[in-house]
C-alpha cells in the first residue's frame, strides 16, 4: 500500500499577534510560486484562528486549533470546544502535546477524550507521543510511545480522522534530534500498533515527526520510512524557514 500523501503542520504554541498572520499569507504566495506535494497546515493560537482562517480563504493551507475541550459547551472558563473551532472552518486540531501534558498535567485518558471530541466534530485529531529524556535513557522509548498510542486513541477512531504525532520531550526546541535510525525505530512501532488497531488501513494514518525539524534537517527526517510529514514549531513562525521544511516534498 502507498504511503500516505505528507502532511507538514506548523504548532505556533503561544506565540504571534495580529500581524503574524501576515506569515501565513507570505506562505502562501511562497506556496503559490512553487508546489509542494504535501499539505499544509498551520494551528495558531486560539486568538489568531478567525483572522488565519480568513486569510486563507481559497488557499491550500488548512487551520487547526492547538487543544480542545472535551464538552461541546458549558462552565469551562478559557476553553475551547471541538464544535466551536469546526464552526469557525478548523479542519484540524492537536491534542495531548507534550506541553499540555505537562504544563496541565493531561494523561492518556485525557488526551483520548479530546481526541474523540475533535473526532465527534468533524475535526482529525493529531494526538502526540513522545518519551522524555529521562525514559530514553533508562530504554524505555518504545514502550512509553506505543502506550500513549494505545491509550490515548479513542475507541471510535478511524484512520481518516486520526494523525499521530511522534516528538521526544527531549528534542522539541532544544536543538537535538533523535538518528534516522531512532526515528525510524519509533516511527515503526507507531505503525505495527496503528496496523494491530485498525488492520490495513493502519498504513493509511499519516505518524508525523516533529522536534527541532528545521529546514537543514528536514529532508533527511522526512525521507525515514514511516514518517508522513512534520510537527513543526519555531521554525514555523516565520513563514521563509516553514516553507524550507516544506521543500522537503518540493
Amino acid at each position: 500500500m502507498a504511503a500516505p500523501k505528507a502532511l507538514v503542520a506548523g504548532n505556533w504554541k503561544m506565540n504571534g499577534l495580529k500581524a503574524s498572520v501576515q506569515e501565513i499569507e507570505d506562505l502562501q504566495k511562497l506556496i503559490s510560486e512553487k508546489n509542494v506535494h504535501c499539505d499544509v497546515l498551520v494551528c495558531p493560537p486560539a486568538t489568531l484562528l478567525a483572522h488565519a482562517i480568513e486569510a486563507t480563504k481559497g488557499s491550500s493551507i488548512a487551520i487547526g486549533g492547538q487543544d480542545c475541550h472535551t464538552a461541546r459547551a458549558g462552565a469551562h472558563t478559557g476553553d475551547i470546544s471541538a464544535e466551536m473551532l469546526k464552526d469557525l472552518g478548523c479542519s484540524h486540531v492537536i491534542v495531548g502535546h507534550s506541553e499540555r501534558r505537562s504544563d496541565h498535567g493531561e494523561d492518556n485518558d485525557m488526551v483520548r477524550a479530546k481526541a474523540s471530541a475533535a473526532q465527534r466534530e468533524g475535526l482529525v485529531a493529531i494526538i502526540c507521543v513522545g518519551e522524555t529524556e529521562a525514559e530514553r535513557d533508562n530504554g524505555q522509548t518504545l514502550a512509553v510511545v506505543t502506550e500513549q498510542v494505545v491509550a490515548s486513541l479513542p475507541e471510535e477512531a478511524e484512520a481518516i480522522n486520526t494523525i499521530i504525532a511522534y516528538e521526544p520531550v527531549w528534542a522539541i526546541g532544544t536543538g537535538k534530534t533523535p538518528t534516522a535510525a531512532d526515528v525510524a525505530e519509533v516511527h515503526a512501532a507507531i505503525r505495527s500498533v496503528l496496523k494491530e488497531r485498525f488492520g490495513e488501513s493502519g498504513d493509511e494514518v499519516r505518524i508525523l515527526y516533529g522536534g527541532s525539524v528545521k529546514p537543514d534537517n528536514a529532508a533527511e527526517l522526512m525521507a525515514v520510512e514511516n514518517v508522513n510529514g512534520a510537527l513543526v514549531g519555531g521554525a514555523s513562525l516565520k513563514a521563509e524557514s516553514f516553507y524550507g521544511i516544506l521543500q522537503a516534498y518540493g
